[in-house]
């Protein structure tokens, strides 16, 4: 198992949402495929065929827990990462 496909099965047990490494988000999202946009400490993301809007920040070099929630929930309500992380 690569280490992106770690990081998406950490994501989707939802047992460490606090100690997620901020870069490791960000390159799984760009992985499944997500567009980043940053303005300032913003990084912004988006795709095609998702409606919402992923908007994270850092925190000491981790993500905040709230973004990798929503983050997860967008995961499993569009099925991403099924053959997109490997």
């Amino acid at each position: 198992m690569g280490k992106y496909a770690k990081l998406l099965q950490k994501i989707l047990t939802g047992t460490s949402d606090n100690n997620i490494n901020f870069f490791e988000l960000r390159q799984l999202l760009k992985k499944l495929e997500f567009a980043e946009r940053v303005k300032g400490d913003h990084y912004i993301f988006t795709r095609d065929n998702v409606e919402e809007i992923i908007n994270i920040q850092p925190k000491s070099g981790k993500a905040k827990s709230y973004q990798v929630k929503q983050i997860r929930n967008l995961i499993v309500k569009y099925r991403l990462g099924d053959s997109d992380v490997g």
